[in-house]
């Protein structure tokens, strides 16, 4: 009881101290041994011990000479961690963010951080750590000190929201978009929205005080009719003609963007380096938060231009393979038809003057019966354009390209991620601009990490 006390005060007291990984623990760390698909946590104890973490915790009977005291057996690992959580949530006095959505939810979960870092110690996920697991550890590895934390929400099935809520309770909720996921589970985006909109129904969060949602499709609408029903105060629309904060206009002026935005009825200019919708939009999300919460829009202002993309997810490579230059922008992390349609605009639409274009286009997962309908749609899409090549690796865009007749552009096929990297590495033979867009855990998805690890080859 003693070692469970200390073990307990030691994380409500500490913050980023939890990890599942053994290979990241560091002197002060807790490991978590957890059952996984293919063995038990256990087997990495000692390493972490080695590793220098200070506890492990499991539910499987485990014995180390030597390592006793640092090892806690528990019960039930979920309960146990469920609880705590629950219990370190309750003593947080800062204001809580959610954010949930189809996509774009931890490119905006790192915007918003990166922003506020520059005033405020902040508290936010790690990586896209927004399922079950994901919120509980993100709540344990939160700073009790902290002016602000940030947590995702996600979900691929319905009740997971209303779950998830119970353990964050988030104040200040934003809702990126409603888009085609997860649809083997919800059928059709309308499940989607009514399964988002547990996240600021007051029967399943009373601490709802700010609702800031994208409204750009009917499902968007719909959420937004939720939200009034449910006698939502402060509710901020972003996106649409109608809404409350939009882009004013967007125009070209030497390599750069000049940029108008409304934001509840004010009118701000900045220069940007991106004409991407979705990002214009991020900086307009956090936008709305900064102003709800009183704090300098000059910041974002500032430093829009300085925030990166995250890996996976619009980053760009720049790399030389055979004294060939590539820029590889990689969207490798995840995709959904709409999503697919957003970055075949961008990449069409970027400025690389000397660079031949590349499509390169994998499964998109998760789609049920309409997988088929989709993956033609997304290559009658790209047959408005003309790309110097469009290869298709995955086998949902391999049958689809049957029904392409007399197709405008050039097609490449390629069964894996093995044959992608060894056309890339062996037939470019000019500069090439590279767009990899896919799902996760795709054979485009792998072709993406092993391209980034590729050595420099001159």
């Amino acid at each position: 009881m003693q070692k469970i006390k200390k073990i307990e005060n030691f994380i409500i007291c500490n913050e980023n101290r939890i990890k599942i990984n053994s290979q990241e623990i560091k002197k002060g760390d807790i490991f978590l041994a957890l059952k996984g698909k293919n063995c038990h946590g256990n087997k990495f104890i000692k390493e972490s011990i080695n590793n220098g973490a200070a506890f492990c915790i499991t539910e499987k009977s485990i014995t180390i000479k030597k390592s006793g005291e640092k090892i806690l057996i528990v019960k039930n690992i979920s309960n146990f961690l469920i609880k705590l959580a629950k219990k370190k949530r309750k003593l947080f006095k800062g204001k809580v963010i959610g954010i949930t959505g189809s996509a774009g939810k931890t490119t905006l979960k790192e915007s918003l951080s990166f922003f506020l870092k520059f005033k405020f110690k902040i508290s936010y996920s790690y990586k896209s750590y927004n399922n079950n697991l994901g919120v509980i550890i993100s709540i344990l590895n939160m700073s009790l000190n902290s002016k602000f934390a940030i947590f995702e929400l996600g979900t691929n099935n319905f009740g997971e929201i209303k779950k998830l809520v119970k353990y964050i309770y988030p104040s200040q909720i934003i809702i990126t978009n409603i888009q085609s996921t997860h649809l083997e589970n919800f059928k059709n985006k309308k499940n989607i929205a009514i399964e988002k909109s547990n996240i600021f129904i007051p029967k399943n969060n009373p601490n709802v005080e700010l609702l800031i949602l994208l409204m750009e499709n009917k499902e968007e609408n719909l959420l937004f009719n939720i939200a009034k029903k449910n006698k939502l105060n402060n509710i901020v629309t972003v996106g649409g003609q109608k809404s409350d904060c939009l882009i004013k206009s967007l125009k070209n002026k030497n390599k750069k963007y000049l940029v108008k935005i409304l934001i509840n009825k004010k009118t701000f200019s900045f220069q940007s380096s991106t004409n991407i919708i979705h990002r214009i939009n991020n900086f307009i999300f956090c936008m709305v938060l900064f102003q709800y919460n009183k704090l300098d829009t000059n910041i974002i202002i500032n430093n829009f231009n300085n925030l990166k993309p995250v890996i996976g997810r619009g980053l760009i490579f720049d790399k030389k393979l055979n004294q060939i230059k590539i820029k590889f922008i990689d969207e490798t992390y995840n995709a959904n038809p709409d999503t697919m349609k957003q970055s075949i605009d961008y990449f069409y639409s970027m400025q690389v003057k000397g660079f031949a274009k590349i499509l390169i286009l994998g499964n998109m997962n998760e789609l049920g019966n309409s997988t088929k309908k989709f993956h033609l749609e997304i290559l009658k899409y790209v047959e408005q354009y003309k790309f110097n090549k469009v290869i298709l690796c995955g086998e949902f865009f391999i049958l689809a390209i049957r029904n392409i007749k007399k197709p405008t552009n050039q097609y490449i096929i390629k069964n894996d991620e093995n044959e992608l990297l060894k056309y890339i590495k062996t037939s470019l033979h000019k500069n090439c601009a590279i767009l990899a867009k896919c799902s996760n855990s795709t054979s485009v998805n792998k072709f993406g990490v092993m391209f980034k690890n590729t050595e420099r080859r001159n």
